[in-house]
C-alpha cells in the first residue's frame, strides 16, 4: 500500500512542492532592522519522509513564509553532539550529512549549497561566552537535522546556515547558550533548535508506520509539553526525565528534546507562552513545533 513511507516515487510531493508552492520563496520579504529581532524556533525535523509528506512540507514552508527571510540561520540539531560546543564549516557550499539509513537513493544525492556564513561564524564566536571554548570545523557538513526541514522552508538555499552542536543535555546549560545568541536575532539571525517532540522509535510497530496509529506515550508526552509550553513553566520542561509521561518511551534518548531548551534560553523572556505553529503526528511521533518572541 502506497504510503509516506513507501512512495510509489521517492520525493514526488517534494517535486509537487517546488513546481507549485517553492517559487514564493524567491519573492519572500527580507528581514531588515525594522521588523525587530527573529524569533526562535523548535522545530520537530523530521527525515527523508518529509520530502513524500505533502501536508508537513505545506507546514514547515508556510510557517517559513509568515515571518521575513532571515539574514542567516543558525542551528542546533539533535544529531550533533559534540564536546566543546562546536561550529560546523562556515564555507559555501558546505556538504550534507546523509545520516540516515534504509531511504531511496535520491535522498542520498540531495544538495542543500547553501552562501559563504563565514560573517555568521565570527558573530557567533564573539557572542559565546569564551568558557564555552567554542571550536570551529572546517569540513563538517549539516546533518539532516538541518538540511531537511530547510530544505523546505527555504527550498533555493539562499540564506547562509550554520549549525551549532550539542555540547550537553543539561538545560541550564543550554538555556545559556540560547541566552547567548539571543543578540544575533536582532541582527536577523533564525536561531533554531531542532528535534522531535517524541522520539521513541525502538518502540514503534508497523502499524505506527503503515496507518501513523500515535501510541499513547507519544501522545501523552506531547500533551504534557503542549500545556507546559503554554504556561512558560520551563521548570516542569527541564525535569522532564522524571515529570513527563510517556517517559522513557517517548524519549529513550533525550538528544531531540533538548535543543528545545537553547530556543528558550534564545527568547526574549523564557516563561512566556510559546507559539504553537505545527502540530500533529508522524508515524506516531509528535511533530510540534514553535516559535519563542
Amino acid at each position: 500500500m502506497p504510503s509516506v513511507i513507501n512512495p510509489p516515487v521517492a520525493g514526488a510531493a517534494f517535486d509537487a512542492f517546488l513546481a507549485d508552492a517553492a517559487p514564493a520563496s524567491r519573492s519572500q520579504k527580507l528581514w531588515t532592522p525594522n521588523d525587530g529581532p527573529m524569533p526562535a524556533l523548535y522545530i520537530s525535523h523530521g527525515a527523508p519522509p518529509v520530502f513524500d509528506d505533502a501536508l508537513w512540507m505545506d507546514q514547515l514552508f508556510t510557517w517559513s513564509q509568515s515571518m521575513p527571510k532571515p539574514k542567516a540561520i543558525l542551528i542546533v540539531s539533535a544529531h550533533w553532539e559534540e564536546a566543546p560546543l562546536s561550529l560546523s564549516a562556515s564555507g559555501a557550499a558546505t556538504p550534507l550529512v546523509y545520516d540516515f539509513g534504509g531511504f531511496a537513493q535520491r535522498y542520498y544525492s540531495m544538495e542543500y549549497r547553501t552562501p559563504d556564513a563565514e560573517e555568521l561564524a565570527a558573530r557567533v564566536a564573539a557572542a559565546i561566552p569564551a568558557s564555552e571554548n567554542l571550536h570551529q570545523h572546517n569540513s563538517r557538513g549539516l546533518d539532516h537535522g538541518a538540511w531537511v526541514p530547510l530544505k523546505v522552508m527555504y527550498p533555493y538555499a539562499d540564506v547562509p546556515v550554520l549549525q551549532l552542536s550539542l555540547p550537553t543535555h543539561a538545560p541550564d546549560r543550554l538555556m545559556a547558550i540560547g541566552a547567548a545568541l539571543k543578540e544575533l536575532r536582532a541582527e536577523g539571525v533564525l536561531v533554531i533548535g531542532s528535534g522531535f517532540m517524541t522520539h521513541g522509535l525502538p518502540f514503534l510497530s508497523r502499524e505506527n508506520f503503515a496507518t501513523n496509529t500515535v501510541p499513547t506515550w507519544s501522545e501523552d508526552f506531547d500533551l504534557w509539553a503542549a500545556d507546559a509550553l503554554s504556561r512558560g513553566d520551563v521548570a516542569t520542561l527541564a525535569d522532564f526525565r522524571s515529570a513527563a509521561p510517556g517517559m522513557p518511551y517517548a524519549h529513550p534518548t533525550v538528544e531531540h528534546f533538548t535543543p528545545l531548551f537553547v530556543t528558550l534560553g534564545a527568547a526574549e523572556n523564557p516563561e512566556a507562552p510559546v507559539t504553537t505553529a505545527i502540530t500533529g503526528f508522524q508515524f506516531g511521533l509528535a511533530k510540534r513545533s514553535f516559535a519563542v518572541a
